[in-house]
Parts: structure tokens; C-alpha cells; sequence
């Protein structure tokens, strides 16, 4: 127990590192502007109403689950803002019947980070990720699923380039 304790200590004592390998800094609040949804101006994607909604709740959520950081609305110490640029449903594979076999939802997302008490960690990059599905299964049947697999894999990697200092 001792043992335990003394470990947590240390642990604790080592700076803004929490168990996820996020480095804070200094920073105490984050904030994620609404990104919009321009996925409808990108050749072959199409929209889906809500997106934009559901993608900002979910890498507001990301960030709340994996730091001690404060969600506020304006002025904050990190700041997330971007816009959804490409949703597209796109055949993977096909059948002898000249069907697809399988599709791909592939989501991207370009993304604006900046990091007012360490600005050399400022950047903007797209992050895209897909999911598989059988061909045979409409969209509307899977995009919870699929949405949920993307969104996370997106935000993970949104996290690791702005916040794991390695």
C-alpha cells in the first residue's frame, strides 16, 4: 500500500501528464468551435445533417474524458476549431454481378489547433479515417456505428498531435 501511494505520488509529482500521455502545460481551459460541415463541396461527397454537430460534441467529449482540462465557450487556453471536408461513400470491392461487395465511409477533417501558452505547438492538418461495410447494407443502417468508429479514431489523433509530447 505504502508502495502504492508512493508511486502515485511520483506520478502526480511529474508535471501536467495524466495517464493517457496528454501533456497540458500550463493550460487549464480548451474550447471547440463548431466545425462546420462543407463535406457537400467537395467533389463526390455528399451531406448528412448533424454531423457538424455531433463531430464538435464528440472531440469535446474526447478532451473532457482524457485531461483535467476545463470546456469553456471563448478565450480559452487551447483552442480546436476546423470544418468537416469530405464525407464520401465509395465502392471497395465488387461482385461478379458488377455490385459492390463492400463500401467505404471515409470522413475528413481539417483542423485549426492553437496552444496560447505554448505556440510553437500551433498547427493545422486534416484527419481522415474509414469504415467498412457490407455492400449489401444501406448507409442509414450502420452510421451510428460507423460515426462513432471514425469520430474516435479522428479525435484520437487530433489528441495525440496536439496534446502527447513524446
Amino acid at each position: 500500500m505504502i508502495f502504492s501511494l508512493s508511486v502515485f505520488a511520483l506520478l502526480m509529482g511529474c508535471g501536467a501528464y495524466n495517464f493517457t500521455g496528454g501533456d497540458v502545460g500550463s493550460a487549464q481551459t480548451f474550447q471547440v468551435n463548431y466545425f462546420q460541415n462543407y463535406a457537400s463541396q467537395s467533389p463526390g461527397s455528399v451531406f448528412d445533417p448533424g454531423l457538424d454537430r455531433d463531430y464538435t460534441l464528440s472531440l469535446q467529449d474526447l478532451i473532457l474524458n482524457q485531461t483535467s482540462l476545463d470546456l469553456v465557450s471563448s478565450n480559452g487556453d487551447l483552442l480546436y476549431e476546423g470544418e468537416i471536408v469530405e464525407y464520401r461513400v465509395s465502392p471497395m470491392t465488387a461482385t461478379a454481378e458488377q455490385r459492390a461487395a463492400q463500401n467505404r465511409l471515409t470522413i475528413t477533417v481539417n483542423v485549426r489547433f492553437y496552444n496560447n501558452t505554448k505556440e510553437d505547438t500551433n498547427f493545422e492538418q486534416r484527419f481522415s479515417f474509414f469504415y467498412d461495410y457490407p455492400g449489401s447494407s444501406q448507409l442509414a443502417s450502420v452510421r451510428d456505428e460507423a460515426h462513432r468508429e471514425i469520430f474516435e479514431r479522428i479525435n484520437q489523433d487530433i489528441f495525440t498531435r496536439s496534446l502527447a509530447d513524446w
